[in-house]
């Protein structure tokens, strides 16, 4: 029987390796966590719950007995929580960090620093938490990923350095779409001074195509709009792929061995379903002037500075 791809089945032996997976307690990140485990990593769960975090770690164990796998709270949408998390971590190497964890199309919010929800949870948060991270990536050497998830619909719209956090005109649905540019111009940034400092740590970035999580009910279950959750829900049912499928090209992001600096993979049809391939993307993303620019202000925003020492 001819197979459709690539498969959880055919990751590498993580034996020996440690990951960190943000967003671990549902969804695309709690597969990528278990299927990382179940290949032999041990795996920091970074959750901003507790109680939901712990849930998972329970569900996971039992799922694959002997995993080794560790609940860690981290609210990327909090900087002091994120060097909390940063600091707390065991003073060891990190072989892979999953920038997975994020929120879509809520209305209109802003994180404990003051930052746009989305832009500073899906971008920020995650850009100081890979920067803090950094020396024990480094110290992995060759094999060591950052993996950060975006989204087909990063296509709505790129950052506007005159109004990053939406203030004049705030639409929830091209907020989404510039934080996840954001996330591919901070991959294409960090791919290319990790190349200038000549370290093989390889950063990447992945989509999940259209995969049924609790991410779309989001906004709808913030503003008690119970028509727009069913809807969502339906739609998840009968159009998305699983939450299994969707986990593919991070999982082959983070671990396949023809994995090059600044890919961007996701599902094989339309963006929307099938095995993992790389993906086209925005010509945007890839704009060396925009992507500085982002990581200079990211810097600022976050005062994160990343070690290339």
């Amino acid at each position: 029987m001819r197979r459709k791809g690539w498969r959880a089945s055919d990751i590498p032996d993580q034996s020996g390796r440690t990951a960190v997976v943000t967003g671990a307690n549902s969804g695309i990140g709690f597969v990528t966590a278990r299927e990382l485990a179940r290949r032999g990593a041990r795996v920091v769960l970074a959750c901003r719950d507790e109680t939901r975090g712990r849930a998972a770690e329970e569900l996971m164990r039992s799922q694959v007995p002997g995993a080794e796998v560790e609940l860690a709270l981290l609210d990327l949408a909090d900087l002091a929580s994120v060097r909390a998390f940063a600091a707390d971590l065991k003073d060891e190497r990190i072989d892979v960090l999953v920038n997975n964890a994020g929120v879509m199309a809520l209305p209109q919010r802003q994180t404990v620093d003051g930052f746009e929800m989305q832009f500073g949870t899906n971008h920020l948060g995650h850009f100081a938490l890979t920067g803090l991270l950094l020396p024990r990536l480094r110290a992995a050497g060759a094999g060591a990923r950052v993996v950060t998830v975006s989204s087909g619909m990063h296509v709505l719209g790129t950052v506007d350095p005159r109004d990053v956090q939406m203030e004049h005109r705030y639409r929830r649905w091209l907020a989404y779409g510039r934080s996840k540019s954001a996330n591919l111009l901070f991959v294409h940034e960090l791919a290319r001074r990790l190349a200038a400092a000549g370290s093989p740590l390889v950063a990447v970035a992945a989509h999940p195509g259209y995969a049924a999580t609790n991410l779309q009910a989001a906004g709808p279950r913030m503003e008690q709009r119970a028509a727009r959750e069913r809807l969502v829900e339906l739609l998840n049912r009968f159009l998305a792929q699983s939450a299994e499928a969707g986990a593919l090209p991070s999982l082959y992001a983070a671990t396949a061995p023809d994995v090059r600096p600044d890919d961007f993979f996701g599902p094989r049809l339309q963006l929307w379903r099938g095995a993992p391939v790389r993906s086209v993307r925005a010509g945007w993303t890839r704009d060396d002037r925009a992507s500085a620019g982002l990581w200079r202000l990211s810097e600022r925003l976050t005062g994160v500075t990343y070690d290339w020492e």
